[in-house]
């Protein structure tokens, strides 16, 4: 659910290129790249323009793509692969009502992260209406090193997972605030693990800071994470974690008294 650890090890003639190079096209599209020419796609990915403008229409023709001849951008139907996911994979499902509850009280965002190789990937998310909402939305990537869900869900992982990830990550500068020092951020994720929760002071960016806890299943293993956002004029760091933690631990309880 969390890592690649259970990818099973294939042979390439296993593999369909054709499923995969359409995959990437569906994820070359983002906010600044809307609508892009086969062209653009297949720099995006590093295709032909040829393979590009075919799985585009395959695309097309199955009602994931739209096109006017010259440029394509994605159409509703790509949302039925997001309700394929929300649908069949248990934890989303279990904590939505949370995460609404969690937002309702608090007035504040609430998400739901997994990891996913060396990124966080939101898996499920609830925005009450008074609260800052930061672009994020179900599919919404953020980095490891600097997102609150992502340091509890890297500071959780063995000690050998954990070197694998922190040195493939990475360590990139998106706010003045952003840790980037190696030597700062082991201590930190260090702090993490033993208290059980971590902070995102405007690292990711400038007004948002963010508070995570780790879920766990009643195996013990780590399986997402759990977060609010607020807006840092609504209350500072501290504040965080003596106003919103006590009912975010209360969560994670009930997670793991019902996740095999």
């Amino acid at each position: 659910m969390d890592t690649n650890s259970s990818v099973p090890s294939v042979s390439d003639k296993d593999l369909i290129a054709g499923l995969a190079k359409g995959l990437q096209l569906i994820e070359a599209f983002d906010d600044a790249h809307a609508r892009l020419t086969s062209s653009e796609a297949a720099r995006r990915v590093g295709i032909s323009p040829a393979a590009a403008r075919r799985c585009l229409l395959t695309l097309c023709h199955g009602g994931y793509a739209k096109t006017d001849g010259k440029r394509f951008w994605l159409s509703h139907g790509i949302l039925r692969l997001s309700y394929a996911y929300s649908a069949s994979t248990r934890l989303p499902r279990l904590l939505q009502p949370t995460l609404d509850s969690l937002s309702e009280r608090t007035r504040e965002s609430a998400s739901l992260a997994v990891l996913h190789g060396t990124e966080v990937m939101v898996a499920a998310r609830s925005t009450a209406r008074k609260s800052l909402t930061v672009g994020l939305g179900v599919g919404s990537r953020l980095p490891l090193h600097c997102s609150a869900t992502g340091r509890v869900l890297l500071s959780s992982r063995p000690a050998a997972e954990f070197e694998a990830l922190f040195n493939a990550m990475s360590l990139h500068r998106l706010t003045p605030h952003t840790l980037t020092d190696p030597v700062r951020l082991r201590k930190l994720l260090k702090s993490c693990a033993d208290n059980g929760y971590a902070l995102s002071n405007e690292e990711i960016e400038i007004g948002v800071r963010s508070i995570a806890v780790p879920l766990y299943n009643m195996g013990g293993q780590v399986v997402g994470a759990l977060s609010l956002s607020s807006r840092a004029d609504r209350m500072t760091a501290s504040e965080m974690a003596e106003q919103l933690l006590p009912a975010m631990l209360r969560s994670q309880a009930w997670v793991r008294s019902r996740l095999s």
